[in-house]
């Protein structure tokens, strides 16, 4: 065991979105004068660059390339002929993250040299102290005045007999693959396995999405999901709801699946990819010997990011909260920081913050449901209008889609806005504004929007809280 003695400012548990985020405000707030140790495993940069954002994103615009060459939507133009080398693509794409991971993290972080990268396994000793456990065995222990834990968060992996041994893939395992699955099973129906199975389909895969909900991606709204489940069922993925896999084993011809649903089917696949959802990574951490209260949900914090030892703060997937995203990871570590260097009172508020699905069509969302507003807020309002309404969405000659507006109704404040449509995850910040400002309908209305944009439909639902839309003609104010 070794140790310099000397204490740090500032000592940042992981070294991922949120790590890199707080490392560099507190570098800016106190003029790189802050010794600041980062602690980590694994490749620089966390979840995001590695084996989140970033490669799912290259993978499914890629596949959404093929899909294009295949097919068409307007008369007078043939479709071609999908031809797809895999291991060329795989190969790609993980340059592809290996050059985002140095461009941002790698060569950003060796310019500030108050950051120490210290590689390893950390955990708590006492509210001052962290063991560090290197690659190679060795403990080194870590001072600190100040802590953030940015730990992250890993795949979850259900109980499923005979799993394990038959063999899996997790969202980040899957980039390793060289060999297009001819059949492939996604387990898990939300974000990460709508965009990976999809993906997996346009490149050529025979692809059957299990989601033990009764609706894919249930946190948005109903008619949307379903609306996304059938389009996918039109590109041909067999989609199954309620569905719950009870074991699994290797056989001569591939893996088989035992299902629980439509009353029970055997399914048999070449490989499975496991996107049941994500955990905060507390475990091994002894936050008990810090004073920090957790869960296997995650850390509880206040919503300036401290736990409830006030010298120790978290951000990011580790935290107890409901979404995992990188852009929220990023404002919290911000949020810590500041908060920590004498900028007290900075808050975050997790409901301004969009969320997306970047399936095809995209699915975007912030704010609250119609149903968790009259839940938690009380008199709710909304109004939702078809793609199909909006000019832009007929010239692409798009098929399922939706723009809805939520609204307080005393108020006509906008609390909600969500949209499933093309390049929904490219306006979707217009709806984060206004939730985040407090806006209201009037103020989508009054809004001036570039035509024919589908960005318009968000201003149409705004319109169709006080009029007919379908007697209006196009850019009607």
């Amino acid at each position: 065991m070794s140790g310099d003695g000397r204490e740090r400012d500032l000592v940042i548990l992981g070294w991922g979105t949120a790590a890199f985020s707080a490392a560099i405000r507190a570098s800016e707030l106190t003029f790189g004068q802050a010794s600041i140790a980062m602690v980590g495993r694994g490749p620089l940069g966390g979840t995001c660059v590695n084996v989140g954002c970033v490669p799912s994103k290259y993978l499914i615009d890629a596949a959404g390339e093929a899909h294009a060459r295949s097919t068409t939507r307007y008369p007078g133009i043939p479709p071609g002929p999908r031809s797809v080398d895999f291991r060329a693509l795989m190969r790609a794409l993980r340059d592809a993250v290996a050059g985002e991971r140095r461009l941002k993290y790698e060569d950003v972080i060796a310019g500030y040299g108050n950051v120490e990268l210290v590689e390893g396994t950390a955990s708590f000793v006492d509210e001052h102290t962290v063991s560090v456990i290197a690659p190679d065995g060795g403990e080194r222990r870590i001072r600190g005045h100040n802590f953030i834990i940015a730990t992250g968060s890993s795949p979850v992996v259900p109980e499923i007999r005979g799993l394990g041994e038959a063999g899996y893939l997790t969202s980040d395992t899957v980039w390793n693959l060289d060999e297009l699955p001819g059949r492939l099973a996604v387990i898990g129906g939300g974000p990460i396995g709508v965009e990976l199975g999809q993906a997996f389909s346009r490149l050529g895969s025979r692809v059957t999405l299990l989601e033990a909900m009764p609706r894919i991606v249930p946190r948005a709204e109903p008619e949307m999901s379903a609306a996304l489940a059938g389009a996918l069922a039109g590109e041909g993925m067999d989609v199954v709801t309620g569905a719950r896999v009870m074991a699994a084993r290797r056989t001569s011809g591939g893996i088989e699946l035992d299902v629980d649903a439509d009353g029970g089917r055997r399914l048999e696949v070449d490989a499975v990819l496991v996107a049941a959802g994500r955990r905060p990574n507390v475990r091994g951490l002894n936050l008990g010997a810090a004073g920090v209260a957790h869960s296997e949900r995650g850390i509880r914090v206040d919503r300036g990011m401290r736990t409830s030892n006030p010298r120790i703060y978290a951000a990011g997937d580790v935290v107890d909260q409901e979404l995992m995203l990188e852009t929220l990871a990023a404002r919290e570590g911000v949020i810590a920081a500041e908060n920590i260097y004498g900028h007290g009172g900075r808050e975050v508020d997790p409901m301004s913050f969009p969320w997306a699905v970047f399936s095809d069509p995209q699915l975007a969302s912030v704010g609250y449901t119609r149903e968790r507003c009259s839940r938690e807020i009380g008199g709710c309002s909304y109004r939702s209008v078809e793609l199909g309404m909006v000019p832009r969405g007929r010239i692409l000659r798009g098929g399922a889609g939706s723009f809805e507006v939520v609204a307080e109704s005393s108020t006509g404040r906008v609390v909600g806005v969500h949209a499933l449509s093309p390049w929904a995850t490219e306006f979707i910040a217009e709806g984060a504004m206004a939730v985040r400002l407090g806006l209201t309908v009037a103020d989508l209305v009054d809004s001036a929007h570039v035509f024919p944009t589908l960005s318009e439909g968000i201003k149409l639902a705004a319109q169709s809280f006080s009029r007919d839309i379908s007697r209006m003609s196009c850019c009607m104010e």
